[in-house]
């Protein structure tokens, strides 16, 4: 059964991926915020259709924690999920990505015009630069700025290495930063077909401030949150409490 519903999600995904595109093409004219705003509508209907046909949904844990203002987002990343969920979960935003998803026939087409931030990984330090120039122009603007710190999503259980490019950009414009944790890849894996039913529990860690820090100091107290919040939220998925948020201010 719960592969029928996995079907019947993965083809109205696609379908009105394919809708959401064409129509996000009459944004064009129109400010980057307005068209984020529409385009992400296409986001939260995943998220509705996640719940309504495969019983899985999501609660959030910090929320008292996200900042008044824009923010560099350090972010696990296990799964397709989050890309969709965020949208819901935090203010306007852009990603740190990989360019060749723009290249996606319809999904590229709507991701280009939300503004994100694409790379050539390969580029290594005019790639830093770009993060640091383009994010610097989001976040002024009011946008937060999403980094997948490790890069690619990684599987329940384990870990990678904790690019500095989030971090660059955090030290170099003074945003804070938000590390957010999450066991998403145990509903929605990677690469996987079927969406398993449940909650997903997502983790806001308390601000890093990233004025009185180096870049450096910034990806090592973001990446041990994080290490230490999955490590808690793997072995406890439904934990609550403040040893999954402890201070890192």
């Amino acid at each position: 059964m719960q592969a029928l519903r996995s079907l019947l999600f993965n083809i109205l995904m696609l379908v009105t991926a394919v809708i959401f595109s064409l129509l996000s093409l009459f944004t064009f004219p129109f400010s980057g915020l307005t068209r984020y705003r529409f385009i992400s509508h296409w986001a939260r209907l995943q998220i509705w259709l996640l719940k309504t046909i495969c019983n899985l949904t999501y609660r959030v844990e910090g929320a008292e924690n996200l900042p008044g203002g824009p923010a560099v987002i350090l972010s696990k990343h296990q799964s397709a999920w989050e890309t969709l969920a965020f949208q819901v979960i935090f203010p306007p935003q852009v990603w740190v990505l990989k360019r060749e998803l723009l290249l996606i026939p319809f999904f590229g087409w709507g991701l280009g015009l939300t503004q994100p931030i694409a790379i050539d990984r390969r580029s290594g330090v005019r790639a830093l630069e770009q993060i640091t120039k383009q994010g610097r122009n989001r976040l002024d603007s009011g946008r937060w700025v999403v980094v997948f710190p490790e890069g690619t999503r990684v599987s329940p259980g384990e870990t990678k290495r904790h690019g500095i490019g989030g971090a660059v950009l955090a030290a170099e414009t003074g945003y804070p930063v938000v590390p957010v944790a999450h066991n998403a890849g145990s509903f929605w894996p990677r690469h996987g077909f079927m969406k398993r039913p449940g909650t997903v529990t997502v983790v806001i860690g308390p601000v890093i401030d990233s004025r009185s820090r180096t870049a450096q100091q910034i990806r090592d107290v973001a990446e041990q949150w994080m290490r230490d919040a999955m490590d808690r939220l793997e072995r406890h998925p439904y934990v609550s409490g403040p040893d999954l948020r402890k201070d890192v201010a």
